[in-house]
């Protein structure tokens, strides 16, 4: 086969296949019902039913390790000061055929096992259910309120109310003359968050423990208040069943539930779960995590980043990222108004990389902002470099002109370039999140001889660059555009 048809041939395959290719979690992310994830010590920990838990330096890669003593049921846990408040279901949830349930809370001034300050508290009895009333002692959710610090924790199954009751925040243990209150029916694994003026109540609605069968899905309600009422969109009280959906089955992953929340700064915040059953992962139990997006008042999961070829477009004015090359016209044959239109209509080819890269320079190119027109100095290969490493819920990935190993690079000046080759040098490799609004922030995972942590940001309608991120301005935010 002749190099110019080898090249087509892998430039179809990029076009047509790597656009459907997106990512989960790596390692070993198996687990039931996750609490929310904890960074501790420059590691991410998250518990699940069991007694154990899962542990990732970065975020991406997640292997077993994780120290929860007690056994039971759908963990949470808080960071409160220097410590964590770890809470649990012990039996309860039809467990050994009953409802009689108890949610139990301790402490550790760390999450790491090998650390010589890791030791849990006894454990303390916080809410019970006795199996006959209308409630299940399971599924506890934490929340530590950023208003006026008081702690609260929401639990409950399908098998009656979801409750919710106050604790000490210094003592984990419950308000004493603390009364439950009912907030919520037809749901269970609660969780609770606080943003921008409301409470939100996230519940899991659904069957679970069906594998790929599963109907698991994640819907919320809000309120001002946290002892409720919590309301859907459609104005539906949670405590009759009302719900807005956050997340359903989707990319080959069934039964999302357990949500916790993850507010990372600067316009970027994450959910946890876990999913029923991965089709990619013989059907088992795994951790997901998701961008999560704000739309009017009500958080939606975002999408996995999705592997293509893109064009990378500045939300500031609706710009594309291209390299600073020559513009080189197409061939076409100038009609005037009066044109005959009887003529046949044909479809006109599109530009090729063929037809143009010769005109390129040999060595680095740098790039900038313009007017886009599909042509190959604009249209941009995303693929994951797995053995890069990654960040919380994503690979590293390569960004290289489509059909080429060109590579866009961060300079030692905190400015953008090309490199004819991808080596895989750190400065190569970029993060992309998805932000609240939708839009991305993209990153390099470094800057040479640099600690700066630095986003891709547009300096002006044709000035790419790299500075500070700021969530609030659209110079920082870029959008894919598949083509």
């Amino acid at each position: 086969m002749k190099k110019q048809t080898i090249r087509l041939f892998v430039n179809a395959l990029l076009i047509t296949g790597l656009a459907q290719t997106g990512w989960a979690q790596v390692g070993k992310p198996f687990i039931h019902d996750p609490s929310t994830i904890m960074e501790c010590e420059g590691k991410y920990y998250t518990f699940g039913t069991g007694r154990g838990g899962l542990i990732s330096a970065d975020g991406w890669t997640w292997d077993g390790g994780g120290v929860r003593p007690g056994g039971g049921a759908a963990p949470d846990a808080v960071k409160i000061g220097d410590r964590y408040l770890v809470a649990y279901g012990a039996t309860g949830g039809g467990l050994g055929g009953g409802h009689n349930g108890k949610i139990l809370t301790m402490w550790n001034k760390t999450l790491d096992p090998n650390s010589p300050d890791f030791a849990y508290s006894e454990a303390v009895v916080v809410a019970s259910s006795d199996g006959l009333e209308d409630n299940d002692a399971i599924d506890p959710g934490l929340l530590l309120d950023p208003n006026d610090g008081r702690l609260w924790c929401s639990y409950g199954t399908y098998f009656g109310f979801i409750r919710l009751v106050e604790l000490d925040p210094k003592t984990g243990k419950r308000v004493e003359g603390n009364e439950a209150i009912n907030i919520a029916i037809d749901c269970e694994a609660t969780d609770l968050i606080y943003y921008d003026g409301w409470y939100y109540l996230l519940g899991t609605h659904g069957t679970c423990r069906d594998g790929v069968n599963s109907t698991y899905n994640i819907v919320v309600g809000r309120s001002k208040k946290v002892t409720g009422p919590y309301l859907d969109n459609m104005g539906r009280d949670m405590l009759e069943g009302g719900g807005k959906m956050v997340v359903a089955a989707g990319d080959r992953k069934i039964g999302p539930g357990h949500f916790g929340w993850i507010n990372l700064g600067d316009g970027v915040q994450k959910m946890s779960c876990h999913y029923e059953a991965d089709l990619d992962q013989s059907g088992r139990s795994v951790l997901g995590i998701r961008p999560v997006l704000w739309k009017k008042g009500w958080p939606v999961a975002g999408d996995l980043f999705k592997e293509g070829t893109y064009e990378i477009e500045s939300e500031r004015r609706g710009y594309a990222l291209e390299l600073a090359v020559d513009f080189v016209r197409m061939p076409y044959a100038r009609r005037g108004f009066q044109a005959n239109n009887d003529e046949p209509i044909k479809a006109l080819p599109a530009q090729t990389l063929e037809e143009v890269e010769a005109t390129w320079p040999g060595g680095n190119i740098e790039v900038r902002i313009g007017d886009y027109m599909f042509r190959p100095h604009q249209r941009w290969t995303i693929t994951a470099v797995p053995e890069a490493g990654g960040y919380l819920g994503g690979p590293y990935y390569k960004i290289v002109i489509a059909g080429t190993e060109r590579a866009l690079t961060a300079t030692a000046d905190a400015e953008l370039t090309t490199v004819p080759v991808f080596t895989g040098a750190p400065e190569q490799l970029w993060r992309i999140d998805q932000l609240i609004d939708g839009t991305y922030r993209i990153m390099p995972k470094a800057i040479p001889n640099s600690t700066a942590q630095y986003a891709l940001v547009s300096a002006g309608d044709s000035t790419p660059s790299l500075a500070p991120f700021d969530g609030d301005s659209d110079n920082c935010k870029w959008n894919f555009r598949a083509h």
